[in-house]
């Protein structure tokens, strides 16, 4: 449970320092238009500090933790992490108007689209996990 509490409140701090850097970065470049930067922000609350919370709860009154949903939660943060750093690495040359090149480009989308994939994948093996406990539960 600490494991989870512990991630929930990283993953606040980060997302918090996503919504500074956001603000502050297309602030002092007099960026005004979309940039991926400000998803940062919301992934890390989401998908991050959100995530962890209800994680724990689940563990607390499912005990939803063994191997395999322990293996899963560790794929579930590098999915997260990789994800939101490609939004930075997306974000940045948006905010200073710099052009990638193709093979840059797509292999910004290519990293994201796999981060996406992992995150994906390890919630339903979570699911899957909390889907045992209950039936342990039940008997």
């Amino acid at each position: 449970m600490k494991k989870y509490a512990n991630s929930a409140l990283v993953y606040a701090v980060l997302a918090m320092v996503g919504g500074v850097f956001f603000r502050e970065f297309t602030k002092f470049n007099a960026f005004d238009g979309a940039t991926t930067l400000a998803f940062v922000h919301t992934h890390y609350f989401a998908l991050g500090m959100i995530m962890f919370l209800l994680l724990l709860v689940l563990e607390k009154t499912l005990h939803i933790t063994d191997r395999s949903v322990g293996r899963a939660v560790a794929a579930y943060h590098v999915g997260l992490n990789a994800t939101a750093l490609m939004l930075v690495v997306r974000g940045v040359p948006q905010v200073l108007g710099i052009e990638l090149a193709h093979g840059m480009d797509a292999a910004i989308s290519g990293i994201a689209g796999l981060g996406h994939i992992v995150l994906g994948v390890s919630i339903v093996l979570i699911l899957l996990g909390v889907r045992r406990a209950v039936a342990r539960s039940a008997e």
